[in-house]
């Protein structure tokens, strides 16, 4: 009596005499598993996807972020704009290190920011990010110098005397206060000491620069001044800027705007140069909504107004885009 196998590695099958030349065995056809989706923001140098954080501020539980998508890629100037608790100074610390996710998930480089250890988490701050703060005090210490802050990440990353002289007095220089070098902060000005600190921040040589409210202080004059500087370190330097702001002056001088409303990325406003048929150059500002990994998009509130849009709306499919209309039938 002949054997065959039903398929290359399954039991062995009894064939009638005579039959095994007329049978033939067709090979089982099992299903392909789905293609895996591409990584989010797998290119990009920061990647933050559903991304969640949850507080208590005394009884009560407060949703700072809540699903907050966002992809910022290497060499780019940001500005990060949003209403007094909308969530982006939490998506800030976050992204410095300084607070952790309550889930989500968030990548800066080859960091994963919600799996870090004490030690990971300490040179990621040193080494990777640099951070600004709006109050002078949390970025300057008022006993030493500038050049003595300056030096002092960089010792604490044990670079060499030599390499730290060199590259203090280049970062100074590069940001105008050369001649505040042996200075202490109460003998700078507003502009000088933002100018320092954001020395201070980039001691190590990080790839990505944090400034929160870096012209919160300072007089529109003094604003537009140190907002050049950060421009100049990211086109000199080519280090990734993160500003979060709250002045349309300074959010309006970056490429790409991010607004951030409810925990959300709401929508954006991407800026390029144009030339007219005159030959003068323009800048030309587009707004976009943003839709999360979810499909939600924000509409904004005047246009929910405008057209009474409130629970519950129709979306109609159209041949190349997507309507959204009130319903009028809603029930209350």
């Amino acid at each position: 009596m002949g054997f065959v196998r039903a398929i290359e590695s399954g039991p062995e099958v009894a064939l009638v005499p005579g039959f095994e030349e007329e049978m033939s065995i067709t090979p089982l056809s099992l299903p392909q598993p789905p293609a895996k989706a591409p990584e989010f923001g797998r290119d990009a140098l920061i990647a933050c996807e559903s991304l969640v954080r949850i507080y208590q501020s005394g009884s009560v539980e407060v949703q700072a972020l809540q699903g907050l998508d966002l992809v910022v890629d290497g060499g780019e100037m940001v500005a990060v704009v949003g209403a007094s608790g909308s969530g982006k100074s939490t998506l800030l610390s976050i992204l410095a290190g300084v607070d952790a996710p309550t889930a989500g998930r968030v990548r800066v480089d080859r960091w994963n920011l919600l799996d870090m250890s004490r030690a990971d988490r300490v040179r990621y701050r040193r080494h990777t990010v640099g951070l600004v703060r709006q109050q002078t005090a949390a970025n300057l210490i008022p006993y030493l110098t500038a050049r003595q802050m300056v030096d002092l990440p960089m010792t604490a990353a044990r670079t060499s005397g030599r390499v730290r002289r060199k590259r203090a007095a280049e970062l100074l220089e590069l940001l105008g206060v050369a001649e505040c070098a042996e200075r202490r902060p109460g003998q700078l000005s507003g502009g000088q000491q933002m100018r320092v600190a954001i020395a201070v921040a980039l001691a190590n040589e990080p790839r990505v620069l944090l400034a929160d409210e870096p012209t919160g202080e300072l007089d529109s004059a003094t604003s537009a001044s140190v907002f050049g500087v950060l421009r100049d370190v990211n086109r000199h330097l080519g280090v990734t800027v993160v500003v979060v702001t709250h002045d349309p002056a300074v959010s309006g001088q970056v490429e790409r705007t991010v607004a951030i409303r409810d925990g959300r990325t709401s929508s954006e406003v991407l800026r390029r140069t144009a030339t007219g048929d005159d030959g003068a150059q323009r800048m030309i500002a587009e707004e976009y909504a943003v839709m999360d990994r979810a499909g939600r998009v924000q509409v904004p509130r005047d246009y929910r107004e405008a057209l009474a849009l409130t629970r519950r709306v129709r979306l109609v499919l159209e041949a190349d885009h997507v309507a959204i209309r009130p319903d009028g039938g809603e029930a209350g």
